[in-house]
This record gives structure tokens, sequence and C-alpha cells, in this order.
């Protein structure tokens, strides 16, 4: 298989064993149910962040290609972290006035690739 499949299987698998020990935690009263969310909504934030780090690491043969896929992949990098921070440390309901702005800046990068790829 190939390593970016392997790579995205990993994330997809950590992240679903991360909601499946911390609902089990939250089930025992260890923690409670808004850490779930924060715990997964973190990790999620920080997949983003991973992928946006790994996109100007691919091979693209066109240079307008190439300098959008960098400026997608700093911006991808970037809001994952910032979704990460506020998801993780405000909580869910500061966390969520996040995901919009975050959604926008995520098309708005994937127009510019799409347009540099043409």
């Amino acid at each position: 298989m190939n390593r970016e499949v392997m790579t995205s299987l990993a994330w997809g698998l950590g992240i679903v064993v991360l909601a499946l020990c911390a609902t089990f935690a939250r089930s025992r009263g260890y923690i409670d149910s808004a850490m779930v969310d924060r715990l997964v909504m973190g990790a999620v934030g920080l997949m983003v962040a991973w992928f946006g780090n790994q996109m100007p690491k691919r091979f693209v043969p066109s240079t307008r290609a190439r300098q959008a896929q960098r400026v997608a992949g700093w911006s991808m990098a970037l809001s994952g972290l910032v979704y990460a921070g506020f998801c993780g440390g405000a909580g869910q309901h500061r966390g969520h006035c996040v995901l919009l702005p975050v959604i926008a800046e995520q098309s708005a990068c994937l127009a510019c690739v799409t347009t540099a790829m043409r």
C-alpha cells in the first residue's frame, strides 16, 4: 500500500481509538463529556495540521501549482493548529466559532490550488 494511504488510515484509526478510550473513561467517571469533545476535536485539528504540513512535500510538475500547493499547505497547517488550540483549550462552545473561518480559509485555498493547476 502507498505510504500516504497508510498514514491516512493510521490517523483515522488513531482518532477512532482515542474517541473509544475517551468514551470509556467518561463512562467510568474519570472525565466529563466536554473533555471527550475537546480531545477528539483537538486530534482532528492536529490531523489537519499534519496533512497541511505534508502538502508542500508532494511533487507537482508545474511551478505555479507548487507555489499554490505551498500556500495551501501553510494555510492548512496553521488553521489546523489554531483549530486544535481553540478546541482543546477553549472547549466546545468557543471552539465551534473558530470552525467557520477555518472552513472558509480552506475553501479559498482549495480554489487557489485548483486555479493554479489549470
